[in-house]
């Protein structure tokens, strides 16, 4: 699936939710950075990690790519057909300095009829106005 499929009033795979407690709509929500990497930067570590959660969704390896730290990038990324994406939870997110941050979350999956679980504190930092996944340290 490409960012192009998803409907911009679908609800945002990340799954925030608005003040009524409704899931926002994709173009209100990651949307914006999916696919825009060069226009319009995330605004910090949380949202940034849950743009990537919702890239993971797609499968876009191009916007995983452009948010990765390139001292960590992985040369390729592949993704498990058998996978489905069940939904994200952001437990904690703080500043850890001025240009760094850290996000805790949960998200969950299915491999094959198997529910997977990945809890994860991810360290972010941002360089030239933009935030980039790090690396983290899986529970």
């Amino acid at each position: 699936m490409t960012p192009s499929i998803l409907q911009a009033s679908a609800p945002c795979p990340c799954g925030r939710a608005n003040a009524k407690g409704k899931t926002v709509a994709f173009g209100d929500c990651c949307g914006r950075y999916v696919g825009h990497f060069n226009d319009v930067p995330a605004p910090d570590a949380e949202s940034l990690m849950r743009s990537r959660y919702t890239a993971f969704v797609l499968e876009d390896v191009e916007y995983l790519k452009a948010t990765w730290h390139m001292s960590e990038q992985p040369e390729q990324l592949d993704f498990d057909p058998a996978s489905k994406w069940l939904g994200l939870t952001v437990k904690d997110a703080q500043s850890t300095g001025e240009d760094k941050a850290e996000v805790e979350f949960v998200a969950r999956y299915r491999v094959a009829g198997r529910a997977v679980r990945l809890h994860e504190r991810s360290r972010f930092v941002r360089e030239d106005g933009r935030w980039y996944y790090v690396d983290g340290d899986q529970f």
